[in-house]
């Protein structure tokens, strides 16, 4: 993926939140059961990836696919498929994780149908996972986009988080939609502010070698006539910056798909995904499960 770095439009965090997300040590408190049963109903998702890299809980196709590449997607075949990526049973979060040890320039992903609650007219959504990594020192040169859900290109009807191409990185989520709406001549993002006021970015983006490091994005409204509103939590503290007035459509004009650690180097676990916006409670809650997603069910 190729994207310029849009100077002048980054957000520094305050310490105080920087300090509120940094990784963990210990895990908190459980969550109470009232908030299991609304998180489970809303639940659509989850793969855990400890027995094998396909969904433990799905509402759509469980497994997770490989293809040679993004534009090569329709010769995509079920399971891992990129020798540097494997599931290591005692490596996650919780039980076992996807380990990419080195670039992954693979397309590795799973289908969006059933399991993005997607509707071109008001879609809502909240995606969650786990990274354990060191950006400055495992990350190769160039973009790294931890997760995209979008049937063709990050620019184009998509949601995703990055770290930035050079170091140091920031860690960034970008909330996009159709590319003819937003940004009709295609010009590259450094000449297009536009593209910058989508982004929440993180600076430093709180990761560590052998820790790990809680990502949830929250979005509601895309498509609607209202429009859409986005946010960012790490470690299940909000980001100061939310994305409002999102008003362009959300349109997939072939089948969506769940895109896994574009460029990624590093520890990936506890993928799950919710059919509308948790809140900022909730989000706290999904943190604080003991034993990660799977005690929903």
């Amino acid at each position: 993926m190729t994207r310029l770095t849009l100077k002048g439009l980054l957000l520094t965090l305050p310490l105080l939140w920087l300090a509120g997300c940094a990784p963990e040590a210990e895990a908190p408190a459980d969550a109470e059961p009232a908030t299991k049963a609304f998180l489970r109903d809303a639940l659509s998702f989850h793969a855990s990836f400890d027995d094998g890299p396909d969904a433990d809980f799905s509402r759509g196709d469980a497994t997770l696919y490989t293809a040679p590449s993004y534009d090569e997607q329709t010769a995509a075949e079920p399971g891992i498929g990129n020798p540097d990526v494997r599931v290591r049973s005692d490596a996650g979060r919780f039980g076992g994780a996807l380990d990419f040890t080195a670039k992954n320039t693979h397309a590795i992903f799973f289908r969006a149908a059933g399991n993005v609650a997607y509707t071109p007219t008001d879609w809502s959504g909240t995606i969650s996972f786990w990274l354990s990594l060191d950006p400055a020192v495992d990350l190769e040169p160039g973009f790294c986009d931890p997760i995209q859900i979008t049937d063709s290109r990050y620019n184009d009807a998509a949601v995703w988080v990055d770290f930035t191409r050079d170091n140091p990185r920031q860690f960034r989520l970008g909330i996009l939609g159709d590319l003819h709406a937003w940004n009709p001549e295609e010009l590259p993002a450094n000449d297009f502010p536009f593209f910058g006021e989508r982004l929440i970015v993180v600076e430093p983006p709180p990761f560590e070698t052998g820790a790990w490091t809680h990502v949830v994005i929250t979005y509601s409204g895309l498509g609607s006539d209202a429009g859409g509103t986005a946010n960012l939590y790490l470690n299940g503290v909000a980001a100061p910056k939310t994305v409002t007035g999102i008003e362009d459509p959300f349109t997939w004009d072939t089948e969506g798909t769940v895109r896994l650690g574009v460029n990624y180097v590093g520890r990936y676990d506890e993928l799950a995904l919710f059919d509308r916006a948790l809140s900022a409670e909730e989000v706290a809650d999904l943190h604080a499960l003991d034993g990660g997603v799977g005690a929903l069910y």
